[in-house]
């Protein structure tokens, strides 16, 4: 069987290409650039030819052919030109997920396999099993604190049946150290991060390349809005469960509307000379706390970069209104708007790995949730509707985040779907 190793230069997927070398496998390594645009990374134009001529000595050392192979024009209109448009739109992408389904295991696939592969391999922390009819199970990697698996998501049983994961049974230590003993140049090489196969990038630098900069107002909502709210009040109880009318999902699944909080002005004279100026009269659910340079340039939950203090505690995004370009912020970890109970997936956006364990209309499931990469799996109840799938958690879930994948595992571990959050 000949086996093409998605080369990255780091040490898990140089791992991976000396332990199928190993094992007696045709073995050869490619590395593929996926970016040229510099504006925004912060490592500068050289990091991929660094990261290319590290590859190219790890193949070396172990002695396998070696090809580069340029997928930028795929990236971009793949992976890059949907990232772009989604913050557009106020949502949050995960890149990442779309360059493994997309590029990875599409693309790059189909260059392989141009080159006489038979099958993928890269060094992503999960496992894989083949059932006896064939079906392909993705799980969770052995080593909890590095679990890839929730990259690979989007990925079907097709792609899943030309992929291989040589160190999804193996702990990042064991992997360190095999490094070590084969003496690869990769040994000591730190993981990457960042956006997949285009680097660490100061987010709104690089957004700027393809969206426009428009100051708008940070509101800073506070608690009262939720004691005065009938929205919220209403949410709270629906929100005790435990059975859902269709109509209660759809509410449970909608984001908190802050766009009630006005703000009326009011002229004055200050200074010694009475210069006449104009504020904000005071208003008890909010307060102009701030500028920002683009409403699309913010997710929930984020806590940097919005350069404002004098609180107590740090302020995290609550939620974006890129129509009106108003960013809400709110205060500390336990703020309220930072927590929701429920989430929506629209029904073009489910994705079942798994298609012999989809639910039909109708149907709920228990399930293990997680939103976000490194996230605890979470207990939650999948209930698949006309107008698409809704997850309600048993514990509410701080920052849910329009763009995000949602990734829902059976309890012995295995990855068994996903979906766009669309709300």
């Amino acid at each position: 069987m000949k086996i093409c190793v998605g080369l990255s230069g780091g040490v898990d997927s140089s791992v991976a290409a000396l332990l199928l070398k190993r094992q007696g496998y045709d073995v050869f390594a490619m590395y593929m650039q996926n970016w040229h645009d510099i504006e925004g990374t912060l490592h500068g134009e050289c990091e991929w030819e660094e990261e290319k001529f590290l590859a190219e000595m790890v193949s070396r050392k172990i002695g396998i052919p070696f090809y580069f192979v340029d997928l930028s024009k795929e990236y971009m209109s793949r992976v890059a030109d949907y990232m772009f448009d989604e913050y557009s739109k106020g949502r949050t992408p995960n890149p990442d997920v779309l360059c493994n389904s997309q590029i990875k295991f599409d693309a790059f696939l189909q260059k392989a396999r141009a080159l006489g592969a038979d099958m993928v391999a890269t060094g992503h922390y999960c496992r894989k099993e083949t059932l006896p009819d064939g079906t392909c199970r993705i799980l969770e990697g052995s080593d909890p604190g590095k679990d890839q698996s929730y990259f690979l998501c989007q990925l079907t049983q097709e792609q899943l049946s030309a992929a291989l994961f040589p160190i999804g049974d193996m702990m990042k230590s064991e992997v360190r150290r095999v490094a070590a003993e084969a003496d690869l140049p990769s040994a000591d090489k730190k993981d990457s991060q960042g956006i997949c196969f285009v680097g660490k990038v100061d987010l709104p630098v690089f957004l700027q390349q393809k969206l426009r900069s428009v100051e708008g107002n940070v509101v800073e909502v506070f608690d009262r809005w939720y004691e005065d709210s009938p929205q919220y009040a209403h949410y709270q109880q629906i929100a005790a469960g435990p059975q859902y009318t269709d109509e209660q999902l759809h509410e449970l699944s909608q984001p908190f509307d802050y766009g009630n909080i006005a703000f009326e002005t009011e002229t004055y004279r200050s200074g010694k000379k009475h210069v006449r100026k104009t504020r904000n009269k005071p208003n008890p659910w909010g307060v102009v706390a701030g500028r920002h340079q683009g409403a699309q340039f913010y997710t929930i939950g984020q806590r940097k970069g919005l350069a404002i203090g004098g609180h107590a505690d740090p302020l995290f995004v609550i939620a974006t209104d890129v129509e009106r370009n108003i960013v809400y912020v709110g205060e500390g970890e336990s703020h309220k708007g930072l927590y929701r109970k429920a989430l929506r997936i629209l029904p073009e956006e489910i994705h079942w790995i798994r298609e012999d364990l989809a639910l039909g209309i109708g149907e709920q499931r228990p399930y293990r949730v997680r939103i976000r990469y490194r996230q605890p799996l979470q207990d939650a109840v999948l209930h698949r509707r006309e107008d698409g799938l809704y997850i309600v958690f048993d514990e509410p879930q701080r920052g849910i985040t329009a763009g995000q994948f949602a990734v829902w595992y059976a309890p012995d571990g295995e990855m068994v779907g996903s979906g766009v959050i669309n709300r």
